[in-house]
């Protein structure tokens, strides 16, 4: 499911693109079949959201770039952990949702690739929320974070801190279900100490969904004027 979503999304990307290359086991299959067709003659610059993102590009031969060169991307392609139905995300688990956000701010169109098992009705349900934060302080922070009603975590790797990519803390923050993933998102980052959290709000293009039956692509919903 995750290869059919993969597969889709890069579809669309054209010769001369600069494209965002994401984190997560989805991503991966896009970042082979990416890698396929350079070989066959595609022209792009790929910018990678981690540094295990841009070794497995750099080993399937895709040309990279940086948003030093290029600050502005054409099509992102990158994973989630939870997708609601205004295509709001939960993202972070592979520990690189700052770069990821900052990818996708600066893209034109970013396209999710998941399988349907990440759908859900209601961001929280089952995936806690990753918040990046600097090591300065962190329990401190975690204090301030509990506060806004979730029951965090460090996450540990082997009784370790999992360390980021920026040389910084991830703590996971069970929430339950979120109902104002708008608000949350605000009120978490005015939190010192925070360096970015793993809502992505109003970031995302298209939705591109592996399942058993094959391929969905979720849209976001326009309320009527009846339900307001």
């Amino acid at each position: 499911m995750k290869k059919l979503a993969a597969e889709k999304a890069v579809e669309y990307i054209e010769d001369d693109m600069i494209v965002g290359l994401g984190t997560g086991s989805t991503v991966e299959y896009a970042l082979k079949k990416l890698g396929e067709m350079v070989k066959e003659g595609l022209k792009i610059q790929g910018i990678p959201t981690s540094l295990r993102t841009k070794k497995s590009a750099t080993n399937y031969g895709i040309p990279l770039t940086d948003l030093k060169e290029h600050t502005e991307i054409d099509v992102t392609i990158d994973g989630a952990d939870e997708v609601d139905s205004n295509l709001y995300l939960i993202k972070g688990g592979g520990g690189a949702l700052t770069r990821e956000k900052i990818i996708a701010y600066h893209s034109k169109k970013v396209i999710i690739i998941i399988d349907e098992t990440k759908v859900t009705k209601r961001l929280g349900v089952d995936f806690a929320l990753p918040v990046e934060v600097t090591k300065y302080g962190w329990n401190a922070t975690m204090k301030s974070l509990e506060d806004l009603g979730c029951t965090p975590e460090l996450r540990t790797i082997t009784g370790e801190p999992y360390i980021t990519d920026n040389q910084n803390y991830i703590i996971d923050c069970d929430f339950g279900k979120i109902d104002e993933p708008e608000v949350l998102e605000k009120d978490i980052n005015l939190i010192p100490g925070v360096v970015e959290n793993g809502l992505f709000i109003d970031l995302v293009s298209e939705v591109i969904v592996g399942s058993k039956q094959g391929i969905m692509t979720l849209e976001k919903q326009v309320t009527s004027i009846g339900e307001l």
